[in-house]
């Protein structure tokens, strides 16, 4: 399919690739910016891989409440200079962050850190659901590989979509801030409390609350 000039542009600012490798891997991509920007980075040419290397050690730690106390939210994020720390646009990003995971919930920062343990118990679940569900035995396998992808949409905070803009995920929208501050940007750990989580209580939707305020 032909590529047009929009979409070679939103990939290079998503990236920091060169218009050249962006139309190249575009026409490879058959248009698909998500998968373009995929083989941008594993050919090295995006700016979050020329910058994977590099060593960011400083950066902030940030928090976000939720109105009333119910959820809170601590964050790191590093960068690679003290200077680009203390920018409004880094801080901004952070806070978007802290607020995303107060929001979504994710349980771990990237599928590279969900245990063994736990993917074969949540496999063994969806072959159970999909068995359930009279599908037949040879395509059951496929169609747990696929929802496992969902799970890690849903769990892992670099895959899940930005609440403030359904069409990038975390890791586009991470990968955008590289490019367009220069420098290597990562988001190193996190932590969030949910009051009287583990306990009995009334059931509120706190994350529903969280997200409403957050596209406001």
């Amino acid at each position: 399919m032909a590529v047009n000039a929009a979409d070679v542009k939103t990939l290079r600012e998503r990236t920091g690739a060169g218009m050249l490798d962006c139309k190249k891997a575009l026409d490879e991509a058959n248009g698909d910016l998500t998968r373009a920007a995929e083989l941008l980075r594993e050919k090295g040419l995006s700016a979050a891989a020329k910058k994977g290397d590099r060593v960011a050690t400083e950066g902030i730690v940030e928090s976000y409440i939720h109105a009333g106390g119910r959820i809170g939210v601590l964050v790191e994020v590093n960068c690679e200079t003290d200077f680009v720390g203390k920018t409004d646009q880094f801080r901004a990003f952070v806070k978007d962050i802290a607020m995303q995971i107060a929001a979504a919930n994710p349980k771990f920062l990237s599928r590279e850190e969900v245990s063994q343990d736990e993917l074969d118990k949540e496999k063994e679940i969806l072959r159970n659901q999909a068995l359930n569900e009279g599908k037949p035995e040879k395509i059951v396998d496929k169609m747990v590989e696929g929802r496992m992808n969902k799970y890690y949409e849903e769990n892992c905070l670099m895959e899940q979509v930005f609440v403030k803009d359904q069409d990038k995920t975390i890791t586009t929208l991470l990968n955008e801030k590289i490019a367009a501050i220069g420098e290597k940007i990562s988001i190193r750990r996190f932590v969030r409390y949910e009051l009287g989580e583990g306990l009995e209580k009334k059931v509120d939707n706190f994350v529903e609350e969280v997200m409403a305020q957050v596209k406001q």
